[in-house]
């Protein structure tokens, strides 16, 4: 049977505490620790939409970022030399966590905060779901934007497949050859049959895409005698970029980084 939510956390920071190990590594090392089956991993959730084992990895990760134990590892590190348990409400004496816990995080672009006591339960579950899938979303951003341009462009053909896009079909999917792809990153096919192909642009971006880009992707799908094509950044893209798939007589999808992280945790793609 799968330990509580609490129990994950004090082994999680015991593998978590050298910062070496891969979060896979540490996935394997708490599976050992509780001597957990593949039934008891691979239990879902009420949703349905992930296992109860990687639900409760992923929130104790979320909860020790939110502490600071992942950026200042010696935080962890301490701990660990005291005590020999953990749980939430020794969290909560970290004043980042607690802050986070009570629905006081202070999010970009937003002009108010919502406390908990605030909201129905209903509302508080959306918010917390909210707000841990933003935070996961903002750190795998940040992951890949440490990668190779290589390393991204298979990416974003991996996550077309994962969308189901090329039928099934790895040959219906491919990266072009760097530095001599002719605008072009990757081409994967729209369905299994392989009637049309969707062209793809990728931009490892800190900074948005604007018009001149886009025009450029534009006429590449319709010299090549496509009619789709598929721009995804990690930045974000300028109105003038926008206005110019809507201009177009091809139809040119626009993906930016909080759409490609999303769609990462929703298709598995990391």
């Amino acid at each position: 049977m799968l330990p509580k939510f609490e129990d994950f956390l004090y082994p999680f920071l015991l593998f978590l505490k050298d910062g070496k190990l891969t979060k896979s590594e540490i996935k394997d090392k708490v599976k050992k620790h509780f001597n957990l089956s593949e039934d008891d991993c691979t239990t879902k959730t009420k949703s349905g939409n992930t296992n109860q084992f990687e639900d409760r990895l992923g929130w104790a990760r979320q909860y020790f970022r939110r502490a600071l134990f992942i950026d200042i590892p010696q935080r962890g590190k301490n701990y660990l030399a005291n005590h020999t348990s953990l749980c939430i409400e020794d969290l909560m004496a970290y004043p980042e966590f607690a802050s986070y816990a009570k629905g006081e995080v202070n999010k970009k672009n937003t002009a108010t905060s919502t406390t908990t006591e605030e909201l129905t339960p209903i509302e508080n579950l959306k918010s917390a779901y909210k707000l841990i899938n933003d935070d996961i979303s903002e750190e795998l951003l940040a992951l890949v934007l440490k990668q190779t341009p290589q390393f991204f462009e298979k990416l974003v053909v991996d996550l077309l497949k994962g969308m189901g896009y090329g039928g099934g079909n790895d040959d219906y999917g491919l990266v072009t050859q760097y530095s001599k792809d002719g605008g072009i990153d990757g081409i994967i096919k729209e369905d299994k049959l392989g009637l049309d192909n969707i062209y793809i642009q990728a931009k490892r971006w800190t900074v948005p895409v604007g018009s001149r880009e886009i025009q450029q992707f534009i006429g590449v799908p319709d010299g090549k005698k496509a009619s789709k094509g598929v721009f995804i950044t990690t930045s974000t893209y300028a109105k003038t970029a926008q206005k110019c798939t809507e201009e177009s007589t091809r139809k040119i999808v626009l993906i930016d980084g909080k759409q490609l992280a999303d769609y990462m945790l929703e298709y598995n793609i990391t």
